[in-house]
């Protein structure tokens, strides 16, 4: 009878399993044994569970700066607990050094990660990332793997001090970019607050896709309690790295394997959580992306109507006024999981072998703070994000309302179209650009097959004339994202996107728009006759590539609703969506 994964008998464990095929299983452990003896390692040493951990720094990576201290923390905790520790590379992705954009090469990272995953011999593995798409590619890949993993986050930067300002990446790059462009600050301030967004090396220090997918990460049971909130380089972040290290080797032991932490309940405690800490947009497709791989399908509008009764508590930037390490010093996941618990799956597992309601009442006991706000008293009223449709969005797109202007949340306006990211930087600035205030900027091609990658290129800028006349926001639409640091009034992720032929490609300046968050409506004002028309028309040729990972990409990425994942590194069977029915 072939054995499952749960019936392995123990002389498939440590070193002795997924031997290399010489075509004797003896003389493969044999020459394994004879390799790693020469890294001087003994007997007793290789009997020991072994735990990988994935080394994610890099030069180009400094939100993975400290990766050493965290790899040697984890190691300590792993041989306190008896373990074998065995680090080893994966690629590195972060946010500003990845072109064309870090998300082309998400999908990649987490091919890596699995498949290193599947060819080395390890009873379970800690996960180590921070920067933005690192998280999320782990996940991914250890959901595709099986082993039991644990995620280890590097933590949030420090903030900085620029005239007395408290300051911290990247809303407050974003804020300081916008003044520079409005002229209300100099090229010389420009460079001197250049020097104090990044105080440490560390990821964002406001809720950006880093923070988010940490938090998410916490959510999903995926971290040890307390693992999403401590910064880069505190002692906090250093004990987090070896109990880490210590739950690792008994998860292998109990075979507490990922797909019992990554349940349905689970993501849907990720999705309230996504809600409540007014979460980055992209955290949607990284969650659909992981779900993915479990099988599961995010009901994008089941996570709409869960907005309506799971209103924003933390009061972070971009949607709030603080930052990480206030969320840290307040208590961090569990003061926010204390006050979403009436709305939670408390029966979820996580990776300590208890359950998250377990974890939440085993907690320390609340204290006196401001920064998670209580149920009855939040920052914003509703989820911090609306999923919206209409001839615009077949297939759906996405606002973040709490980053957005309440009085643009109802318009209609003239489209002003820039057909690409290059006509978008050829035209943006020009005085000659026929547009005003309550115009509407569209942006298309910038999906996952038409930049490809779906760049974060949505925060498209105010316009420099209307931006130097005071303008602070206006109604933008893309079928592309933006950074989880920007604000605005933003609607992001239509789907299909342009470049595949969806309703976007269509849209011409001057065409009418609607936008209406209270009806969930984003709307071309033409016709179905003269949508049809136009596409007739103009077909659209799809992007291809003639080799490559390029070709790979646009050959089998999905769309947002489904990740922008490879069609191929799904799960075979989609089992369900998350919510389920009640």
């Amino acid at each position: 009878m072939t054995k499952t994964p749960k019936d392995k008998s123990p002389t498939e464990q440590g070193l002795r399993k997924g031997l290399t095929s010489y075509g004797d299983k003896d003389f493969s452990l044999f020459l394994r044994k004879a390799f790693i003896k020469g890294a001087g390692y003994t007997n007793s040493a290789l009997d020991r569970p072994v735990i990988g951990i994935i080394n994610t720094g890099s030069s180009y990576n400094p939100c993975h700066g400290n990766m050493p201290q965290l790899i040697e923390a984890v190691k300590r905790g792993v041989m306190l607990a008896g373990g074998l520790p065995m680090d080893f590379p994966t690629i590195s992705i972060h946010e500003s050094f990845a072109s064309p954009t870090s998300m082309y090469l998400r999908n990649l990272m987490s091919m890596d990660t699995e498949e290193m995953l599947r060819a080395q011999p390890m009873d379970a593995v800690v996960m180590i990332g921070g920067c933005d798409k690192t998280v999320p590619a782990q996940l991914m890949g250890a959901a595709s793997a099986g082993l039991p993993a644990i995620q280890l986050i590097t933590g949030s930067m420090l903030t900085g001090s620029h005239h007395s300002e408290r300051v911290g990446a990247c809303t407050d790059c974003r804020r300081y970019w916008g003044k520079f462009r409005a002229g209300e600050i100099d090229a010389i301030e420009k460079d001197e607050v250049n020097e104090k967004l990044v105080a440490s090396v560390g990821t964002c220090s406001v809720m950006g896709t880093a923070s988010t997918m940490a938090c998410i990460a916490e959510a999903l049971g995926m971290t040890v309690p307390g693992g999403a909130s401590p910064p880069a380089v505190t002692a906090d972040r250093i004990r987090i790295a070896e109990e880490t290290g210590t739950r690792a080797v008994q998860m292998a032991k109990d075979g507490l394997t990922i797909d019992k932490i990554l349940t349905a309940d689970a993501f849907e405690n990720a999705m309230r959580v996504l809600l409540a800490i007014g979460g980055s947009t992209n955290g949607i497709v990284h969650l659909a992306a992981i779900a993915g791989r479990m099988g599961l399908e995010i009901d994008l509008n089941a996570l709409d109507h869960m907005g309506n009764e799971t209103p924003v508590l933390l009061d972070l930037k971009p949607s709030g006024d603080h930052y990480m390490e206030n969320f840290h010093d307040a208590g961090g996941m569990t003061t926010l999981l204390r006050e979403l618990k009436p709305l939670l799956k408390l029966n979820a597992m996580t990776v300590t072998g208890r359950t998250l309601g377990e974890e939440i009442d085993a907690a320390p006991p609340s204290f006196k703070q401001d920064v998670v706000r209580p149920f009855d008293k939040p920052i914003y009223p509703r989820g911090s994000i609306a999923v919206l449709h209409g001839n615009l969005a077949p297939g759906g797109a996405i606002i973040k309302q709490s980053a957005a202007n309440e009085k643009l949340m109802e318009h209609v306006g003239r489209a002003v179209v820039f057909e690409n990211a290059e006509d978008l930087a050829n035209r943006i600035d020009s005085p000659d650009l026929d547009v005003t205030a309550e115009d509407i900027l569209v942006l298309k091609n910038i999906g996952p097959k038409g930049a490809p990658g779906m760049p974060e290129a949505g925060y498209i800028p105010i316009p420099m004339k209307l931006a130097r006349a005071g303008v602070k926001d206006m109604v933008r639409i893309s079928d592309g994202r933006m950074s989880g640091t920007a604000y605005g009034t933003i609607v992001l992720h239509v789907t299909p996107e342009s470049a595949v032929g969806g309703p976007l490609a269509y849209v011409q300046s001057g065409d009418r728009i609607r936008l209406s968050v209270k009806e969930r409506e984003i709307s071309l004002l033409i016709s179905d006759e003269e949508l049809a028309k136009r596409a007739k028309e103009n077909p659209v040729v799809v992007p291809s590539a003639e080799r490559g990972y390029k070709k790979l990409f646009l050959d089998t990425v999905t769309q947002a609703d489904q990740g922008v994942d490879f069609d191929f590194l799904r799960a075979p069977n989609i089992i369900g969506k998350v919510p389920g029915k009640k």
